[in-house]
């Protein structure tokens, strides 16, 4: 826990910050305009004339010149500034180390000799061209705009795709898919194109289901798939294998895998189902078994770092438009009405803020990245209301945790689970504005399992079609601890320990988030912003104590 004397430091720094802003002229001083017009952007709403804002200025200049120097500004702020509160800081997403091998792929061959085979693929050529093989020395880079640094050199990734010869036996190969984790749009479409891919176009006739995870392997029996049994499930939502978390056995998952003579194994999941298939494959490889593991990464939270997105992401920041416009209505047929939409996100606040960039309705979009004050969030929602009477907010599950006490619970996958967000938000509101002797109506949606069980819509389910595609040509190829998705638009094989190291963040620096900033007129929450609303909170305050006399001495006059 910090000291008092570094709150004190850190506080006296934001303060300079905040004065350096208002000083346009960096004369070293400030005068009463320059602060009348911060205020007036904190609170445009705020009924100031400018000969208030002049004797408010003459408040703080002790010294009777007509500039305020920063010893006097900060003097008189500091004592409205505990009533704000400090966040803490945001979290900024970490690049990769430089020394990470982004194109180092296990591959079959490093571990036992395998015999080579032409890919069936170019038996078929009515429907195949000989440009559609890819090289095994084919990369994509990481980004197509440089930094512009010297020593600046990007990542590279082995380019997806059918290699010309392959290290199966296709017409031998025995496959089994697997689904872990929370449910997402577009699971079902990922294991039906799986299936249609190794029978159609690698002619594989031996292809299993394990149920309910990774238990499947040793708790269920496998059930048998075929394009007959899933034509139809990409019009569903779910998953027809069953899902759960937590049931991982190394020992008892790898014995099941020989027992039935697996030669590649399709994982569907999240971080943790990835960290499980790295386990498998360092076990396989021990003991020196031919099996490819080959991984689909499934998020909805969108929380993979380095690909452009996971599968059924934009389908549930589409969903979330339904949940959004609900709470638009609500709040808008109600005196003063609040409509609080809670969406996923543990960490990372992706559908949250390209659902409110989306919907164009929101006015306060919370996310895990950009830690903020409970105070200073209600008084800006105090001050949208007075504006246009309602205001509608989307919180991420994650966001706003140092509000809260943590459980001390995990779920079976080892993820931390949290306290409600959304219900914490409706309390607190409502108690600020039962002090604050304000009527209010506060509507709370939570979506999300709503959003999590839908199908995927037409562009996530071309995506599933095509990371199932490319999974099968790279286990074909030999490839093993991998997994499949698009980077700078080009689909790419990566080692399963890259996706795992960290979680991809909305950067509060990036592109994406002032957009949404731009477009809600939020602040940042930062302890500059909340100076700012300090500010235009101790001009509010000295108004309401020089115009309380005159509100008594008209009264006086109807009585």
């Amino acid at each position: 826990m910090a000291t008092n004397s570094s709150n004190l430091t850190s506080q006296l720094a934001d303060l300079r910050s905040a004065f350096d802003y208002i000083d346009s002229d960096k004369s070293g001083t400030i005068e009463w305009a320059e602060l009348y017009d911060v205020v007036k952007h904190c609170d445009p709403l705020l009924p100031l004339r400018e000969d208030e804002a002049r004797d408010f200025f003459n408040k703080m200049n002790k010294s009777g010149n007509q500039r305020v120097s920063f010893d006097e500004f900060s003097s008189f702020l500091s004592k409205y500034i505990p009533s704000i509160g400090t966040p803490p800081p945001v979290s900024s997403p970490k690049p990769l180390p430089e020394n990470v091998d982004t194109s180092a792929i296990p591959n079959l061959t490093n571990w036992i000799q395998c015999e080579e085979f032409p890919n069936p693929i170019q038996k078929n050529p009515i429907q195949f061209h000989s440009k559609n093989f890819v090289s095994n020395q084919e990369r994509v880079k990481e980004a197509e705009i440089l930094d512009g640094a010297p020593n600046f050199t990007p990542k590279q990734f082995v380019r997806a795709g059918p290699r010309q010869t392959i290290l199966f036996d296709s017409s031998k190969v025995k496959a089994a898919i697997i689904t872990c984790g929370g449910l997402c749009p577009g699971l079902n479409t990922v294991i039906r194109e799986l299936v249609f891919c190794l029978t159609y176009t690698y002619k594989v006739n031996e292809i299993f289901g394990i149920q309910y995870g990774y238990r499947g392997f040793y708790a269920y029996d496998m059930i048998k798939l075929t394009p007959k049994s899933v034509n139809g499930i990409h019009n569903k939502g779910g998953t027809i294998l069953g899902s759960s978390r937590g049931g991982f056995n190394i020992k008892k998952i790898v014995d099941s895998i020989e027992k039935h003579q697996i030669d590649q194994l399709y994982i569907i999941g999240g971080d943790g189902t990835h960290r499980g298939a790295q386990v498998i494959m360092e076990e396989v490889r021990r003991r020196k078994l031919k099996v490819t593991i080959g991984c689909i990464p499934k998020t909805i939270d969108n929380d993979f770092q380095l690909i452009d997105r996971s599968f059924g992401f934009l389908t549930s920041v589409d969903e979330a438009q339904n949940a959004i416009k609900s709470a638009k209505v609500e709040a808008e047929g109600a005196v003063n009405g609040i409509g609080l939409v809670k969406l996923m996100g543990r960490q990372s606040g992706f559908i949250a803020t390209l659902a409110s960039l989306a919907s164009r309705d929101v006015d306060y979009c919370l996310i895990p990245e950009i830690p903020f004050t409970l105070v200073s969030l209600l008084r800006h929602i105090k001050r949208s209301l007075r504006d246009k009477g309602h205001v509608v907010i989307v919180v991420a599950e994650g966001a706003g945790s140092h509000l809260l006490e943590s459980t001390g619970q995990k779920d079976l996958s080892g993820n931390p689970i949290l306290p409600d967000i959304g219900k914490f938000l409706k309390t607190e509101i409502g108690k600020f504005f039962a002090q604050e002797k304000m009527e209010v109506s506060v509507k709370y949606i939570d979506p999300t399992y709503m959003i999590r069980s839908i199908p995927p819509n037409a562009y996530d389910s071309i995506y599933c079609s095509v990371l199932a595609h490319n999974a099968v040509h790279g286990a074909m190829a030999g490839y093993t601890g991998f997994t499949v998705g698009l980077i700078n638009n080009h689909y790419v094989y990566l080692p399963i320990h890259v996706l795992t190291t960290q979680p991809s963040l909305i950067d509060p620096q990036g592109k994406t988030w002032w957009r949404l900033m731009e477009y809600t007129r939020q602040p940042d929450f930062s302890n500059i912003s909340n100076i700012f609303i300090a500010l235009a909170e101790a001009v509010e305050k000295e108004l309401q104590k020089e115009r309380a006399p005159v509100a008594e001495e008209e009264k006086s006059e109807f009585d």
